[in-house]
């Protein structure tokens, strides 16, 4: 089935453990240290639109993308509440498309974790590259194998509210580097009851070298690796990292697509 359909309902309520005030924080430290100040901004996977909501109010000018249909509808109802300017646009990340460049791309939250291969990678770093200005930053982050073989395989997470609960149950396939979530939800309905929902999710662990030569082969420059919410290099039990590479290229080739 497709992911973040009926999940999406219920999202933004339990994923409220995120700290995403710190996470913005943390990502806004990173682009202004790269001199991205203002401007136009993608964020990439952008889900409820919770984070780009966050860069908006700092003065950046956001574009959010994401495959989610149901979750842009959840974002977008954010806007009637308090308009933000910001434009959602539903579309697949291997296939993304703008009507022009970028000074910075982020995607956080293991968006990219969701591709499923070397070479979906391989594609939105070069989608990357195409729609960042010249020099234009990107940011993403990754879960780690060591966190889908230690912290998440083979493990249910279960949560009952009143307003709706969750199994959540994983199983990592080490070989094949792919952590499937089993997610049933019971969500209340306005009449008192509650609707079952069944989604699986999947998500691909990614070796640091294996992202490292994906953005060598789009042509990007790599400029850092860190241990997440850290200025420190990825360790062994590192559960998140986020990368940091630069547009090459359109200098070169004149801005031609």
């Amino acid at each position: 089935m497709d992911a973040y359909t009926g999940f999406a309902a219920v999202y933004d309520m339990f994923m409220d453990n995120i700290p995403y005030e710190e996470w913005s924080r943390y990502l806004i430290g990173l682009l202004e240290e790269h001199d991205v100040k203002d401007g136009l901004v993608l964020d990439l996977g952008c889900g409820t639109g919770t984070l780009t909501r966050l860069l908006a109010a700092r003065g950046y000018d956001m574009i959010g993308v994401d495959l989610s249909e149901e979750m842009l509808e959840i974002a977008r109802e954010k806007q009637v509440e308090q308009p933000d300017g910001i434009l959602y646009l539903q579309q697949d990340m291997r296939e993304f498309e703008l009507y022009g460049t970028v000074r910075a791309i982020v995607s956080i939250c293991d968006s990219m974790n969701y591709l499923e291969n070397c070479e979906d990678l391989v594609q939105v770093f070069k989608l990357a590259n195409n729609y960042l200005d010249p020099g234009g930053i990107l940011i993403f982050d990754l879960n780690t194998m060591y966190k889908y073989r230690e912290l998440l395989g083979e493990r249910t997470i279960a949560e009952n509210r009143d307003e709706g609960s969750f199994i959540w149950e994983n199983y990592f396939d080490e070989e094949e580097r792919v952590n499937e979530y089993d997610l049933t939800l019971f969500i209340r309905e306005q009449d008192g009851r509650y609707r079952k929902y069944e989604e699986t999710h999947y998500q691909t662990a990614f070796e640091l070298d294996e992202v490292k030569d994906a953005l060598a082969e789009a042509g990007m420059e790599l400029l850092v690796v860190y241990d997440a919410f850290t200025k420190e290099p990825p360790r062994e039990d590192s559960e998140r990292v986020y990368f940091i590479a630069r547009e090459q290229g359109k200098e070169r080739a004149g801005l031609d697509r």
